[in-house]
């Protein structure tokens, strides 16, 4: 069954915003027109040379247990880096947003640069449950250095459950057009045009899935409720924002670059951002954030700064070089 999509929602004014150098991007694969037969789905295909770069066969598609940012700051031992902004203190059914692709730089084959929603619920302890969609540049997962369409899930903070886009059950795809892991195109450049994906997921409040829809108004799939614990019912956090890993290779901090490798300040057609950042209601009301906070881990490698107007709502830029001389 299609899901009841929430109030307030307009897919066919999906990408509409008051810059015209902005356009919504898609995938790679399908600027040809291909698409997939009815009753079936497109499946980015595992090689040996995927499950070779592994660093484990155990961990492949796998995120590590402190891939999560948390709002006390106990950041200092992770090697994961966050640069996010987050709502907490409320019951919530879903998240919305639209943020801008690049093509991060990326240092060494097990780092990563990823931007995308977190709804989370649990503690941060072994019960956190988690549901994770945005753009990612991994050479580790992918063999390349494009930036892709990712999912994420987990049951038991990283420990055992969950894995990247179809790696594993559990995210269930409805969509012949969208390829999970595909790479994005276009991409945007430094003072150039931008191109941006929307990316909602909400809890559908007739089956209760957590149901995925990318860009202007498609569908591509479920979480089904029952894979989780906390997440069954509602989220108590979303996070939106970047994260990178940190290897410290040769002893110093990685050149890994957030969003478009440049820092929150220099601003739009320079910097990464998040726009209309929105949250679901008990309701099923798509409403605009309140009370969003900002944190950057190490704010001399990757910041964030926020601001609210007409056109995009609440928004903030974020991201950062990685390694410069204030981030040694």
């Amino acid at each position: 069954d299609p899901p009841e999509r929430p109030n307030g929602h307009n897919t066919t004014n999906a990408n509409a915003n008051a810059n015209s150098t902005i356009i919504e991007s898609f995938q790679l694969w399908a600027t040809t027109g291909e698409s997939c037969p009815q009753g079936t789905i497109p499946v980015r295909r595992t090689t040996e040379e995927d499950i070779l770069r592994a660093s484990s066969i155990r961990r492949f598609g796998r995120k590590l247990k402190n891939s999560i940012r948390r709002t006390r700051r106990d950041s200092s031992s992770s090697d994961h880096e966050h640069a996010v902004g987050y709502v907490l203190g409320q019951q919530f059914f879903g998240a919305k947003a639209s943020l801008n692709v690049w093509t991060p730089r990326v240092a060494n084959l097990y780092e990563f640069s990823l931007s995308q929603i977190w709804v989370i619920s649990g503690s941060f302890g072994n019960d956190l449950n988690t549901i994770e969609a945005g753009w990612q540049v991994s050479p580790e997962l992918y063999g390349d250095s494009h930036p892709r369409f990712f999912t994420y899930w987990t049951t038991d903070a990283y420990q055992a459950t969950g894995c990247y886009n179809l790696l594993c059950s559990g995210f269930v795809q409805t969509n012949n057009r969208i390829a999970i892991g595909a790479a994005i195109s276009p991409i945007s450049t430094y003072r150039g045009r931008q191109f941006d994906i929307s990316i909602l997921v909400w809890k559908d409040p007739k089956r209760g899935h957590w149901w995925l829809e990318f860009g202007p108004g498609l569908l591509v799939g479920y979480w089904p409720s029952f894979i989780f614990s906390q997440l069954r019912n509602h989220a108590n956090m979303v996070q939106f924002g970047g994260e990178i890993v940190n290897t410290r290779p040769s002893g110093f901090h990685t050149a890994t670059q957030m969003g478009s490798g440049h820092f929150a300040g220099e601003g739009f057609g320079k910097a990464s951002y998040f726009r209309n950042l929105q949250v679901v209601d008990w309701d099923n009301n798509l409403l605009p954030t309140s009370n969003i906070r900002l944190t950057a881990d190490h704010s001399n490698c990757y910041d964030i700064r926020g601001g609210n107007n007409n056109a995009w709502g609440n928004y903030f830029y974020y991201g950062g070089p990685g390694r410069n001389v204030r981030c040694p």
